[in-house]
């Protein structure tokens, strides 16, 4: 399963990409994100809700910065157990390249899960995937613009 899209931030790359890299700001934008705290260089321990269909499920995992080039590119990478619900694995490539005085933010998103959730449907998770990186990209836009007036 792979989401892409994009979103046009109103704030410089510098100003982007320093509230990508901001763990409040990321805590904020992840939805059913309860905790974030560093572990590790460009390693953070992360909990989070989320609901697949019927089921809803706490995961414990690790999310990781990868292939870091300042202030133009990285990827994430997140690994969480979800107890009986299974676990998710997956991963974002976001670019970042100046449009102005703004910033084009692309990005590549895939995932994988197994166990209960494996079970619900590959359409269900796959929408439920499109609507949580919906849902991030419009809050971080939304936190960058009002952050930036």
């Amino acid at each position: 399963m792979e989401v892409t899209g994009e979103q046009l931030i109103p704030a410089s790359q510098q100003t982007t990409w320093d509230a990508l890299n901001d763990l409040e700001v990321l805590k904020a934008c992840i939805p059913g994100c309860e905790t974030i705290v560093p572990c590790a260089d460009n390693e953070f321990d992360v909990v989070l809700t989320a609901k697949v269909g019927p089921v809803s499920a706490k995961f414990k995992g690790k999310l990781t910065l990868l292939d870091l080039n300042p202030p133009n590119a990285y990827t994430l990478s997140f690994e969480g157990q979800g107890g009986v619900a299974g676990f998710a694995k997956g991963g974002a490539q976001v670019q970042l390249s100046p449009e102005g005085e703004a910033t084009r933010l692309n990005y590549a998103a895939k995932a994988n899960v197994g166990g209960k959730l494996a079970q619900i449907g590959s359409r269900l998770i796959d929408g439920t995937a499109r609507k949580l990186a919906d849902q991030f990209f419009t809050a971080f836009k939304k936190h960058v613009s009002d952050s930036a007036a």
